[in-house]
């Protein structure tokens, strides 16, 4: 099973709580290929990111390409994004106990 992992971070200061998340979050839910995605607010700087896994570097590009680049010209943001490879980092990540991988033991 493909993991992938993208980092993506608006270098604009929003408030997230005066954003609409709710409908934000039904529109992410259509992409095909997105298992979960974990929202950040940077401490006293109020960029806008999020932590998302994938299950295929095609299906993160679409995200990208179709919600996120989108996304900073409607907020007037530079958007910063990278893509990571989590099946060569799963040994690692399950000796840390993430809850991205199971344990051996599951």
């Amino acid at each position: 099973m493909n993991k992938v992992f993208v980092y993506a971070e608006y270098q604009v200061s929003i408030d997230f709580t005066q954003i609409d998340w709710d409908s934000v979050n039904l529109e992410m839910k259509k992409f095909a290929g997105l298992k979960s995605k974990t929202w950040l607010s940077g401490i006293n700087t109020n960029t806008l990111g999020g932590f998302y896994e994938f299950d295929s570097v095609e299906n993160a590009q679409n995200y990208i390409n179709e919600l996120l680049i989108p996304f900073s010209t409607k907020i007037n943001g530079n958007l910063s994004v990278k893509i990571f490879d989590g099946n060569v980092t799963q040994e690692a990540n399950i000796g840390m106990n993430s809850p991205f991988y199971p344990t051996t033991s599951e």
